[in-house]
């Protein structure tokens, strides 16, 4: 068998690149990060103590440890109680991941106000507070149907109001509102019908002959924000949407198409909360049209409020309703 001989100086450079190029690698964190002791390079700290996010202003939270460490920045509205949460697992916060614009986790939206800032992070004992202020509330962008804030319903929209009990479709006006100071108070007890009321939004009311969206039903969303009352479980919204497929200015159910879709009051949780509905996953109310969900043809919007007649008082506030292209709205 014949011997292959491989001089020693190759063996050696080998061994010396080999050994050179693990020191060059990144193998995680350095020991000194997963076993010293919690400090900070940096205090907690914020960029401005007030902001107009109206004008496109943010907040910056800034602070550096010396480790990798979970955070959690907590702001609350005093006024609103809105709650904004920002949180991650890094040695630094900086404007890549503890920037605020005016945003909410949990509703009701900011109001103009006064915040307290609360952080804390988990490997230290230490709770840090501030306090920051709202000079100007975050703008979302979208096709805005009604926020209820004039204080009184529009005169060009329609509705209907049945002769129940203890009805109250009615503008309300105090601190709980998820948007503003007001909301529409849909409520009653109908012993002989499941339909309470109901609110129509025509195009014609905005200056339009039909709602300006996209006329991709994939990128339109409807959201709107809905409080279910704590003990109110029989309550359901229908919102139906009839196009003017056409284009002669009117809806016609025998020649055109209507989509609709419902929620209920047991699918949500008390209190105040975001839906967020694609336009293209809408059900169909009647298809005489041309059998497509074309959102651009939108030419009327009606929220109903229902509840099985046999059930007794059923009641739920409705705020801020408004389309957003793209993504659901972000508030």
């Amino acid at each position: 068998m014949k011997k292959i001989i491989i001089p020693f100086t190759l063996i050696a450079l080998t061994l010396f690149g080999i050994s050179c190029e693990r020191d060059t690698l990144d193998e995680g964190p350095q020991l000194v990060d997963l076993f010293a002791d919690f400090t900070f390079v940096e205090g907690f700290s914020v960029s401005q103590k007030s902001a107009d996010f109206a004008a496109g202003e943010d907040i910056v939270f800034n602070a550096k440890f010396n480790k990798l460490a979970s955070w959690k920045i907590t702001i609350t509205g005093l006024t609103s109680g809105s709650e904004k949460v920002i949180e991650g697992v890094t040695n630094e916060l900086n404007s890549s991941n503890a920037k605020w614009g005016g945003s909410t986790t949990k509703l009701p939206l900011f109001k103009l106000e006064d915040c307290a800032v609360d952080f804390w992070v988990l490997e230290d004992s230490t709770h840090y507070y501030d306090t920051v202020s709202i000079t100007g509330t975050k703008v979302n962008d979208g096709f805005l149907i009604a926020d209820f804030e004039s204080g009184q319903l529009d005169p060009n929209w329609t509705g209907f109001v049945q002769s129940g009990a203890n009805m109250s479709f009615v503008v309300s006006s105090d601190t709980t509102a998820a948007q503003g100071d007001f909301y529409y108070d849909m409520g009653g007890a109908v012993g002989w019908d499941y339909l309470i009321g109901l609110i129509d939004f025509p195009a014609s009311a905005y200056g339009v002959t039909t709602y300006p969206l996209s006329d991709n039903a994939d990128n339109v969303y409807f959201n709107a924000m809905i409080y279910n009352p704590v003990g109110i479980t029989n309550g359901f919204f229908v919102v139906q949407f009839q196009e003017d497929d056409n284009g002669d200015g009117k809806f016609t159910a025998s020649n055109e198409d209507g989509y609709q879709f419902e929620i209920g009051t047991t699918e949500l949780k008390p209190g105040w909360q975001l839906i967020s509905v694609p336009y293209s996953t809408m059900v169909v109310e009647n298809q005489n049209g041309n059998k497509t969900l074309n959102p651009d043809k939108i030419l009327q919007m009606s929220v109903l409020f229902l509840a099985d007649p046999t059930s007794g008082y059923s009641q739920a506030y409705l705020d801020y309703v408004i389309f957003t292209e793209n993504r659901p709205l972000n508030p």
